[in-house]
């Protein structure tokens, strides 16, 4: 059996996070990886409920303690579930974002305690954390209007963090580069401008070693 791989990606709003996990998928399996797919939230049944409580607009939004709690249970079902099952048997998992978001988002964002943050993803994740993080690259404003174009034509309205103010966007960027300073051998940094083909060969080159590829 192959050694398994979990591996995620986080960055902002409309940083091509999705398109580039579907890309790398694809070269993987050429490769002959077994690779398992997944996001937070929304990785299981249960997580695609919870999901549609914390990204969809609505006028009785979470409060940011019941969000980090509903984030904390998501991550709970989708580690032991999804995450767990397909690294046991093998398989690389690409995960669109993970615990890191929640730093990123929920202490820089909107101001929670740090100890109790950390505290949650520790009990969520049960110590499981990725190989390796890319951190998508991107200005806070090209990426929202991105995602708001995005979500223009989907039938699926989850749009609540692009309408978050300026500066909300600002502290979680300003939590990412954070995240990548403290835990710099996990972190790769990944320049999110240019065309999908530039950007997943950016990709690549920040992966390509777990694979023992030199190309």
């Amino acid at each position: 059996m192959k050694t398994p791989l979990f591996i995620t990606f986080e960055g902002g709003e409309g940083t091509g996070k999705t398109t580039q996990l579907t890309l790398l998928a694809k070269r993987l399996e050429r490769l002959g990886r077994d690779v398992l797919l997944t996001r937070e939230p929304g990785g299981t049944p249960l997580g695609i409920e919870i999901r549609r409580h914390l990204v969809a607009s609505t006028i009785d939004p979470p409060v940011p303690l019941a969000e980090l709690f509903l984030y904390a249970a998501d991550r709970a079902q989708h580690v032991e579930r999804v995450i767990k099952p397909a690294l046991a048997a093998g398989n690389v998992v690409l995960c669109d974002r993970y615990a890191d978001a929640t730093v990123a988002y929920q202490c820089y964002g909107r101001g929670l305690n740090r100890e109790l943050i950390d505290e949650l993803n520790g009990i969520a994740t049960g110590g499981l954390w990725p190989v390796r993080t890319l951190l998508i690259d991107l200005d806070h404003s090209e990426g929202v209007n991105r995602s708001l174009a995005r979500e223009a034509s989907s039938e699926e309205a989850e749009s609540r963090f692009e309408e978050e103010e300026t500066a909300f966007h600002e502290r979680v960027n300003e939590g990412y580069r954070a995240l990548m300073k403290k835990e710099g051998e996990r972190f790769r940094l990944v320049d999110g401008y240019g065309t999908v083909e530039e950007v997943a060969s950016r990709v690549w080159e920040a992966l390509k070693d777990l694979f023992g590829e030199t190309k």
